[in-house]
């Protein structure tokens, strides 16, 4: 039986679609069983619609305490049963009301290296550091998310991307993108392989 994986997301989803297509090619032993995001009407809805995977929106509420959103995200989550869940643009911050239900299983996919460019828009900022001459190269990093910590979980892989001199962003931005999707791919994979050697028949 193969492992059950969940994605979070908050946009458009290549991340998503590079583990669907994974899955369905039997590159990843898993089968993606569940798709949320904290946005409505984000294209990462329609690549999960297209592959036939139970999805749903489960969007904050004005003044709602982030414990109680995350409460009920994990409630949604918990129905599909997972045994991994990557997130994979999700644009929160987990609390421990999530992450200790699904402890050592969430794992993330960050568009720089270890220790580097924490947060959003880490893509525009290497490049901008890039074309000041600050930086000649980024990378792609996929990490555990043990705690609230943003991007500083165990690195489970990383690689780097060099920088090109005069680079458009664009083309510097797919570079990047491609990195993501080969390297979250293969650390899932790698990831479940372990799992499945620790737990035996229970995945």
């Amino acid at each position: 039986m193969s492992a059950r994986i969940v994605v979070l997301v908050s946009g458009n989803g290549s991340n998503l679609q590079a583990l669907l297509d994974a899955s369905r090619s039997g590159v990843l032993a898993a089968q993606i069983v569940g798709v949320a995001s904290n946005r409505d009407g984000v294209y990462a809805l329609e690549r999960a619609h297209g592959a036939g995977v139970e999805h749903a929106v489960v969007e904050p509420v004005e003044g709602e305490q982030r414990r109680v959103y995350d409460a009920r995200l994990r409630d949604v989550v918990l129905a599909w049963q997972p045994d991994v869940v990557v997130l994979a643009g999700f644009m929160r911050i987990l609390s421990s009301t999530f992450l200790d239900v699904f402890a050592g299983r969430v794992i993330n996919v960050h568009p720089a290296l270890p220790g580097e460019l924490p947060g959003i828009g880490a893509i525009e900022r290497a490049h901008e550091e890039a074309q000041a001459g600050l930086r000649t190269r980024s990378g792609v990093m996929v990490h555990l998310v043990p705690d609230e910590g943003v991007d500083s979980g165990p690195v489970l892989a990383a690689v780097e991307v060099p920088m090109v001199a005069n680079e458009k962003f664009d083309v510097f931005a797919n570079r990047m993108h491609a990195a993501e999707h080969h390297l979250l791919v293969g650390a899932v994979a790698a990831f479940i392989t372990r799992l499945t050697s620790t737990q035996g028949a229970s995945l």
